[in-house]
């Protein structure tokens, strides 16, 4: 019989029904039962225990294995489009590589300390023995555990590249020799099908929904769409390379080697792989379960929720419903906003697939450090200039800098006579002047620039105040010597003259004199424009027809490059945007979509996670990563407008790329401590 001396985290037992909790409740809870001396019958035997050891292990999917987390712990939320002005040091390091393979390595240890305490709890024999369980809560606790360390090791594959597989046990015979005690990294490969495997187990002992109270448990769906996820990064040309896809096909990463010498990533291209992540994209759409969420178009507006800004007339589009193909019912700017503001509730978010539900960091933390000091934010995030202009113009036509008008801004008689609703749609008041002074190089924009961009005279509503002498309804500029712009005795100032509305409400309002609170935000994990977006990119790589069986066996999948199937993954995503879908002439060219799709990618997930790994998974990282960071000029005041808008290069902004930093470096007491443990490439080994 194992003992163990555990610190146990306390959780709110749901009383009396005997229901499972959800994960929110315990996750957050910070009380503690330690100290107590356990053995493994003592605490499989109990649902008290058995929840809190779950939810121990629940614990290691946040802080820096968290999908979308605040920079004390998650670094790769900050790419070519999102950057951050507070701490210029480290975000130096970061952009320059200029850390130590001791920097911000907390995920190594916290991912196999959870996949230890899952794997424990997978094969104890206890916990079908625990009579205070049904039959079918031990099978569910069992797949959340399977789900949690697939998880696991997904985020390590995901960041540090191969990564050794320690035994299914979970446990350690700790008299035995270091020698012994070490594990090799398995290959890409390797690591790939054992976590499929796993997700594909723990999607058979998941139900299919939950209820309302335990929304933040896996389900088969997150289950399934995790190992979509894995599979469609092992056929992307970071471990595929030499296909049509390969943005640097000369790199191979051969030095990428255990002690032995086996070579670790993929050296050769096979087209089956995209075939395979195709595939396994299609059995959650297959599931249907999951849906876009739309607002619904508003005729009239309020302070809290303004009226629908109509997309530009398109046939086929204007006179359609969403259901149908169009967006004649819905408003595209809030249907994007409210999935990460707080406005919309977990329970009524059909395209949440994955979350760990609130997160306080999330809500206190990322979304401060995107509001204006007006509101007592920390107002030192920003957008890169070059993620600004990915945003295309309402009728779907790129951003054209030629083009773009710097010289004009919005008048008050403009706003009067309803020109640029635009500028005034993201909550507040119905006062028309609300787009005074505003740049017109950011008129007429697609809606999700509005719902992500902050752009220089962007209006913040500040509903949630409750003190009369704090003004709500505010324009924030960003000149110098504005609140909110460079007054050289504070680093509370936006670099690029381009901030970040993305997690915004407008009812938040951070402490000081307005009395004001902030809306809870969900930790977005895995939603369903990730699923659709991946299964066009996987389809749009094929040049065959492949039969490739579900994940369960029940249904063989008929997967080719199908024009067909590939617009109804994207369209959708395009018309919950108001844009419409591409011409006829980009999807009949395989290079033509794939830079859409990776456009449409970088704009859906702006500030998700999601580029920092995209550009490395595509082997693109050089490319984008090493351009100079431009925007507008912050030294210019507002008696300089004309020149604060004209795109200059900052060059006090870091940006740079080198072949070591398509991986993260393996900390030195792992190397020290496994002796089979290898580096990456181009980071020291201590051997």
């Amino acid at each position: 019989m194992k003992s163990f001396k555990y610190t146990l985290f306390s959780l709110a037992f749901a009383a009396a029904t005997g229901a499972l909790t959800s994960c929110s409740d315990y996750l957050s809870v910070e009380g503690k039962v330690g100290g107590n001396n356990l053995t493994e019958e003592m605490v499989f035997h109990s649902r008290d225990y058995t929840n809190q050891w779950l939810a121990d292990t629940y614990r290691r999917l946040l802080d820096c294995n968290s999908d979308i987390q605040s920079k004390d712990y998650v670094m790769s939320m900050f790419d070519d489009c999102y950057g951050y002005g507070d701490r210029s040091l480290e975000y130096r390091t970061l952009r320059y590589a200029e850390y130590d393979e001791d920097w911000k390595q907390d995920s190594w240890d916290q991912s196999y300390n959870g996949i230890r305490s899952a794997s424990i709890m997978i094969t104890s024999p206890y916990l079908d023995e625990n009579t205070e369980l049904t039959a079918s809560e031990i099978v569910d606790y069992r797949g959340q555990a399977r789900f949690a360390r697939a998880y696991l090791y997904w985020k390590l594959l995901q960041k540090y590249g191969p990564i050794p597989i320690i035994p299914e046990d979970g446990g350690m015979d700790f008299d035995l020799s270091y020698e012994q005690l070490s594990f090799p990294r398995s290959t890409y490969d390797e690591c790939v099908d054992y976590i499929v495997e796993q997700f594909e187990m723990a999607a058979q002992e998941l139900p299919l929904t939950r209820d309302a109270r335990n929304l933040a448990r896996p389900t088969r769906g997150a289950a399934l769409a995790a190992r979509a996820k894995v599979l469609l990064y092992a056929a992307s040309p970071i471990n595929n390379p030499g296909g049509p896809s390969d943005g640097d096909p000369s790199e191979t990463f051969t030095d990428m080697v255990d002690d032995e010498g086996r070579m670790l990533m993929g050296q050769t291209y096979d087209e089956s792989k995209w075939a395979r992540a195709a595939a396994a994209a299609k059995d959650v759409i297959d599931l249907a379960q999951y849906s876009l969420h739309t607002e619904p178009f508003r005729e009239s507006g309020t302070d809290a929720v303004p009226a629908t800004v109509v997309p530009p007339y398109r046939e086929g589009y204007s006179d359609r419903t969403f259901a149908n193909g169009g967006w004649s019912d819905i408003d595209p700017m809030r249907s994007y906003a409210v999935l990460f503001n707080g406005d919309l509730l977990l329970v009524d978010n059909d395209e949440m697939i994955f979350t760990l539900a609130q997160n306080e960091e999330l809500s206190q933390d990322i979304s401060r450090h995107h509001m204006p000091v007006e509101a007592d934010g920390y107002n030192c995030h920003f957008m890169t200039g070059k993620m600004c202009d990915a945003y295309e113009m309402n009728d779907g036509t790129p951003f054209d800098e030629n083009a773009a008008v710097n010289t004009e801004f919005v008048t008050a008689a403009e706003m009067e006579a309803g020109e640029y609703p635009e500028f005034g749609q993201y909550g507040g008041s119905c006062s028309t002047n609300k787009g005074t002074g505003v740049c017109k190089r950011y008129a007429n924009r697609e809606p999700r620039f509005y719902a992500s961009c902050a752009f220089n005279g962007a209006f913040y509503a500040f509903n949630s105040a409750t003190n009369t002498s704090f003004s709500k309804n505010q324009q924030v500029f960003l000149y110098r010597g504005t609140s909110s712009g460079y007054q050289g005795n504070t680093d509370r100032w936006v670099r690029t003259g381009i901030g970040v509305m993305k997690y915004v409400s407008q009812d938040d309002v951070f402490h000081g004199n307005a009395s004001g609170s902030v809306k809870p935000k969900y930790v977005v994990g895995i939603r369903y424009a990730d699923v659709l977006l991946w299964y066009a990119e996987a389809l749009n790589e094929l040049s065959t027809t492949y039969e490739i069986p579900s994940w369960d066996g029940s249904t063989t999948h008929t997967v080719s490059r199908d024009i067909t199937e590939i617009s109804g993954a994207i369209r959708p995503i395009r018309t919950r945007a108001g844009l419409p879908d591409y011409d006829s002439s980009v999807y009949g060219s395989t290079d033509d979509l794939r830079d859409h799709i990776r456009h449409e990618r970088m704009v859906e997930f702006f500030a998700e996670n999601s580029r920092y790994y995209d550009v490395r998974r595509w082997k693109i990282a050089s490319e984008e990563e090493s351009q100079l960071i431009y925007g507008c000029d912050p030294m210019m005041d507002e008696a300089n407008r004309d020149l604060f808008h004209e795109r200059t290069i900052l060059y006090d902004i870091p940006t740079t790329f080198s072949r070591k930093m398509y991986f993260w470096p393996i900390q030195r007491v792992e190397l020290q401590r496994n002796i089979r443990l290898t580096q990456n490439p181009g980071w020291r080994t201590y051997q």
